[in-house]
């Protein structure tokens, strides 16, 4: 698709902007600050700077802060958002909110705790804040665009983005018997959004600095699980392990000591990390789902 004359692409929405503006009107991104690439090929996503505002339809959102950002909105026409009961602020009374059963389902735990997703409707204001230090990534879904979030980092989205998970197929079990543990590096499930009728709003709260990286086709890179953000879902995933040279092999139920988890990813596609992440067990693997393996 052409740029239109007297427009630029953003480089981190990929979405075009006027040219010359200091912030991507779609997602926040400020644009008039040197571009950060680490020598690995890595794009830094700069935070969404102090009372930046983002226009959707005939709303908008602006984000607040610099360590604990806040997400404030003001809902005017035919727009709404939906979101976790948990990260509301501050609402005018004028806003409509009512609890929402969004398609596949929600029946998701945090801290044992069940979270209710909830919906805003305007005309009027509210707040919305992850409660934690980070930053607010702004993610502009085209018509169509589907794209996966680890769980748990969904703060809201507009409401004609849909909502459904799926299982993230990435898993490995320690011990045995009735000690045997099953962890999920990724999270249990994976979140899919989707825009449908028009362009959409999906609003993340990612812990530490985000880093973007373009994948080539076949192209393929490790990463820590515990690290991705999200990723165009065009980008295939799967466990890697790898058992260092020189490292007892001690058997259990037919595996060996395992010292290093990691997340391979294939392209094509966009793929995001977080630098701040969990580390994973190093206990000794069991047994683990579809996985390459190295020996160095």
């Amino acid at each position: 698709m052409s740029t239109p004359e007297g427009y630029t692409v953003c480089r981190y929405c990929r979405l075009p902007h006027p040219a010359g503006v200091s912030s991507c009107p779609s997602c926040g991104a400020a644009l008039d600050i040197r571009r950060a690439v680490t020598r690995s090929g890595w794009i830094e996503q700069p935070p969404i700077k102090d009372m930046t505002r983002i226009q959707f339809g005939q709303s908008r959102v602006q984000i607040e802060g610099k360590y604990v950002p806040v997400a404030d909105f003001r809902l005017s026409g035919p727009e709404w958002i939906y979101f976790a009961h948990h990260a509301l602020l501050w609402t005018d009374p004028s806003v409509q909110l009512s609890n929402t059963s969004l398609a596949g389902g929600w029946n998701r735990m945090l801290s044992g705790l069940p979270l209710i997703m909830v919906e805003a409707r305007g005309p009027g204001g509210l707040a919305l804040s992850g409660d934690r230090p980070g930053e607010l990534i702004a993610l502009p879904l085209a018509p169509g665009r589907v794209m996966w979030v680890r769980e748990h980092r969904f703060l809201t989205a507009t409401g004609n983005v849909t909502y459904t998970w799926q299982d993230t197929g990435v898993w490995y079990s320690t011990g045995s018997g009735d000690d045997r543990e099953t962890h999920y590096p990724l999270g249990r499930f994976g979140d899919l959004f989707t825009a449908q009728q028009g362009p959409g709003l999906l609003l993340l709260h990612a812990p530490g600095n985000t880093f973007l990286r373009d994948l080539q086709p076949g192209e393929r890179i490790l990463v820590q699980p515990g690290a991705l953000l999200y990723r165009d879902v065009s980008v295939q995933m799967h466990l890697h392990l790898e058992y260092p040279r020189g490292t007892p092999k001690f058997s259990w139920g037919g595996s060996f000591s395992q010292r290093n988890i990691w997340l391979r990813l294939i392209g094509p596609g966009r793929v995001a990390v977080s630098s701040v992440f969990h580390h994973t067990s190093s206990e000794y693997i069991t047994r683990n789902s579809a996985a390459t393996e190295q020996r160095w």
